[in-house]
């Protein structure tokens, strides 16, 4: 067994237990709303979507959470603190559906920050982490996106990097000319059974954003990692590249051609993408359309007023 076989073989068996989620970015896509309201308080209904990726760490069993955060940011941490006044009155009212709603967002995992200077890239804001995770496994999860609480990713990829030691992507499958907006991935049939119910790929290579002729498959990286804390070292090992940025993609292909493992798991549920403004206005009705209190007479309104766009002309 070789040294890096050595090392990779010393950090499995120890499921990650905390997650990483950059947050310090500009928003400029949602401007001028983002200009004091962070894109990840962006509410989906009733609840930010960073919540809804904080609930999905807690799902999986992670209950230490360090928000990446920039300048004007602070809000993100407030949601996740107790709001003494606001509980005392709602408890005053008996309005306890209302109360637990409140009380939540404290009551899913310990939230740290640190404040990325500058947003240089992800495998930039991910390098701030390296304090607090120190050398262990960890999870990545961004703050735009999230997967459907029904059809759950992050468990299988945390078992996954717990037995391989090595990286864990999650992949969705898109079109051609979707490519140069991921990294994509190069793969191989991967062992078989090595987290049941999953669809396992072994990677071979990575390309962050390739036009359509030159990629290598239609996997897409989508916003859940989970890293070993080696990345740490190659980050600093990693020149600028797409966009004149640290890539994460590239610190991952460092470690790849160094022999440590990468698998990926390819993901076909629901997959909410609030990056952009109409992957958000998506994500709004679907969750929408599916809440027992809203969705009845919401689904009715959205078809009729849905509807009335038939017989219009222009």
């Amino acid at each position: 067994m070789t040294l890096d076989e050595d090392a990779n073989h010393a950090n499995t068996g120890r499921r990650a237990v905390k997650a990483v989620i950059p947050a310090a970015g500009l928003a400029t896509r949602f401007l001028p709303a983002t200009k004091a309201v962070p894109k990840e308080l962006l509410p989906v209904v009733d609840r930010p979507v960073l919540q809804y990726i904080v609930e999905e760490a807690a799902a999986a069993g992670i209950s230490d959470v360090l928000l990446i955060t920039g300048r004007g940011k602070t809000s993100m941490v407030d949601h996740f603190d107790r709001q003494p006044y606001l509980e005392s009155r709602l408890e005053e009212k008996g309005d306890t559906e209302r109360l637990a709603a409140v009380r939540r967002p404290s009551e899913l995992a310990e939230i740290y920050t640190c404040r990325q200077g500058e947003p240089l890239g992800l495998g930039h804001a991910v390098s701030y982490a390296e304090s607090h995770v120190g050398g262990e496994s960890f999870a990545v999860l961004l703050g735009d996106e999230f997967m459907d609480e029904t059809a759950p990713l992050l468990p299988a990829m945390l078992d996954l990097q717990a037995k391989t030691g090595g990286i864990v992507l999650a992949f969705i499958e898109v079109k051609p000319e979707e490519t140069k907006r991921y990294g994509i991935a190069s793969v191989e049939p991967a062992e078989a059974g090595l987290v049941e119910g999953a669809e396992v790929v072994k990677v071979t290579g990575l390309v962050e954003k390739p036009k359509a002729d030159q990629a290598p498959s239609n996997l897409a990286v989508v916003g859940r990692y989970v890293l070993p804390g080696k990345i740490f070292d190659a980050i600093r090992r990693t020149k600028p590249g797409s966009g004149n940025e640290i890539q994460l993609t590239d610190a991952m292909g460092l470690l790849l051609d160094e022999g440590v493992p990468a698998h990926g798991i390819i993901y076909r549920g629901l997959r909410y993408d609030t990056g952009m403004p109409l992957g958000y206005l998506q994500a709004v009705v679907q969750l929408a359309c599916q809440r027992d209190d809203l969705g009845p007479e919401f689904r009715q309104w959205l078809g009729e007023f849905v509807g009335g766009f038939g017989g219009r002309s222009g």
